[in-house]
């Protein structure tokens, strides 16, 4: 009777499990019955909004149902973020993610209005979008190395240009000086654009941009690019080194884009979600128009996406604290 009592016990949990994911795993199949909705925490024509309406495009076709793309920008990122993480969990709202998001949030306000890594169910990474140590002429240095020597000799003497305080550039600058030893003094912008066209008017001597905006300008010869920051080469100016090969000791955060969908989204569904965007991600019309835009494709797993959010997150909140932004991590 015990055994018979144990058996019957255990028929009755497998069968109450069966019974429990059912609605999951037929939600999965029939997904998605409905428009989908990606919601951008940024305003239109960034690297994130660019990347959402080239991937909703190719869902839209495969999945045969609408794909809205809807710009939910202010509070740096936080309004759009936070409607996300309230939507319901079942794949017919997902959002993009930038790299800065968590370290922005806890600059801009005293308590995070979200935590990444618990809030957000992670999909995959777009791609990355490098950012460069540019000079003019007047900077002597024909290399990096260079330059740090002839920084340490003149500390607080040069300045460089950024899009602004707390940004991925603004903070690349801050780490560069604790590693470096150097003391270059930080000048903030309103977005790239302006750092750099002060940069080619001569206004600044250096500044810390998106190498996709400055490109077309070093293919001119109108300024140099001196290192890459990333732990390896940009594809598109493969001679200049990344910043990890002319300091060992710089770890740098990526600036990328990535897609996340609402807590607790089911598996089923996010793995759905996965396999279609890297299909899209991979196809050959996106690839061109990224790589245009100067990004690197990325196209992770889930599991992949957590780790670069948990290790790039740490990385950045760092960066902010030696920048005096935030309390230490």
């Amino acid at each position: 009777m015990p055994l018979l009592r144990s058996l019957f016990l255990v028929k009755s949990f497998l069968l109450a499990c069966v019974v429990a994911t059912a609605p999951i795993a037929a939600a999965a199949e029939d997904y998605p019955a409905r428009a989908i909705k990606i919601i951008v925490p940024n305003p239109p024509g960034g690297a994130g909004d660019i990347s959402a309406r080239l991937v909703g495009k190719k869902l839209s076709e495969t999945f045969r149902q609408p794909v809205v793309v809807e710009n939910q920008p202010g509070a740096s990122g936080a309004i759009g973020l936070t409607m996300l993480k309230r939507a319901a969990p079942d794949g017919y709202t997902i959002g993009v993610l930038l790299s800065l998001s968590q370290t922005i949030d806890r600059i801009q306000n005293k308590s995070s209005s979200f935590d990444i890594a618990k809030d957000f169910t992670p999909i995959t990474a777009i791609a990355n979008n490098p950012a460069g140590f540019l000079v003019n002429d007047q900077i002597a240095a024909k290399s990096m190395s260079e330059f740090i020597a002839e920084a340490r000799r003149k500390p607080g003497a040069i300045s460089y240009g950024s899009a602004g305080i707390g940004t991925a550039h603004h903070l690349y600058g801050q780490m560069l000086n604790k590693v470096a030893g150097i003391d270059l003094l930080a000048v903030p912008y309103r977005g790239v654009a302006p750092a750099l066209n002060d940069l080619l008017g001569g206004h600044i001597p250096v500044a810390i941009v998106s190498l996709a905006t400055a490109l077309p300008h070093l293919q001119s010869g109108r300024i140099r690019l001196l290192t890459v920051f990333d732990s390896k080469r940009y594809s598109k100016v493969p001679n200049v080194p990344a910043i990890s090969e002319v300091l060992p000791d710089y770890h740098p955060g990526r600036a990328w884009v990535g897609f996340i969908g609402p807590p607790r989204l089911p598996p089923a569904i996010a793995g759905k979600l996965h396999d279609e965007m890297a299909r899209a991600l991979r196809s050959a019309d996106v690839v061109r128009v990224l790589e245009e835009d100067g990004l690197e494709i990325i196209a992770n797993t889930p599991a992949e996406f957590a780790a670069m959010i948990r290790d790039d997150g740490k990385i950045w909140d760092d960066a902010a604290a030696t920048a005096r932004l935030i309390s230490s991590p």
